[in-house]
């Protein structure tokens, strides 16, 4: 028989174990996820657009909350020592915050799709720094608020990659278009010669087997004219120089005389 207070041991150890289990499984569902760019770089006196996005297991409702906060990088700025509120957003209306920033943040996002994006217009060198986008969403209240490095910079300094790149695959498109575009007329017009080629050579065929059979019947036709006699036969036809003066050693006219004739004579 087993002790008491082992079975007490072993009962106050699952009791632990399962409440640590529920507190960890309550803390990860209740976390908030924040994702924002980490660089934004835009041109001065330009419009500058922070996006900022969260994934909660929540439903969003009107108690749900955005706050956008800004610490400049320029020490003499004066919110460069802390970051300081530039814009809240709560039960669907917008609060600006600072008046550095309050006649220039604008909320594009929208929340029930969980985008919390907001921009500044025009930007100024002054904006230069870093922002935080931070949301609750209860009970989804714990999470990690996302952060912006945002850097304002001439026309001049902005990278030209995106460009670059844009560039590239528009013409490495209409390279790759043309390309298929010749290669199909290339084969269109090889078929196309195939065709009247075959054409002609079954024609030149015809034309050249057709004739074969007359020529043959006509090869017949004059053989049995030459071969066969039309009228009479007639012996072989002899020359003979005849003496119409009278003398026999002289002849002044050739006449044919026929083999046959002489025969009869």
């Amino acid at each position: 028989m087993e002790p008491k207070w082992s079975n007490t041991v072993c009962r106050r150890i699952l009791s632990t174990g399962f409440t640590l289990f529920v507190v960890l499984g309550a803390t990860q569902v209740s976390a908030i996820d924040i994702h924002a760019a980490s660089e934004v770089i835009v041109q001065n006196g330009t419009t500058g657009v922070l996006r900022c996005t969260f994934k909660s297991n929540e439903v969003v409702s009107s108690g749900t909350s955005v706050t956008w906060s800004f610490q400049s990088s320029q020490p003499d700025n004066q919110f460069s020592k802390a970051p300081y509120v530039i814009y809240y957003f709560s039960n669907g209306k917008g609060f600006p915050g600072q008046d550095e920033f309050k006649d220039r943040v604008q909320f594009i996002g929208d929340i029930n799709r969980r985008d919390v994006s907001i921009q500044l217009s025009p930007t100024q060198f002054s904006d230069n720094g870093t922002f935080f986008c931070d949301v609750k969403n209860p009970p989804d209240v714990k999470g990690t608020q996302a952060r912006t490095e945002l850097r304002v910079v001439l026309k001049e300094s902005l990278p030209q990659t995106n460009t670059a790149i844009i560039i590239g695959a528009v013409t490495g498109a209409l390279l790759v278009l043309v390309i298929i575009a010749v290669a199909v007329c290339f084969v269109i017009r090889v078929l196309h010669n195939r065709h009247d080629y075959e054409g002609c050579t079954s024609l030149e065929s015809v034309s050249s087997q057709a004739p074969q059979p007359r020529k043959k019947a006509e090869s017949v036709r004059e053989g049995s004219r030459c071969t066969s006699p039309s009228g009479p036969l007639q012996g072989p036809v002899i020359y003979a120089q005849l003496d119409h003066s009278g003398s026999k050693n002289s002849f002044h006219k050739m006449e044919p005389v026929v083999y046959a004739d002489i025969r009869k004579n």
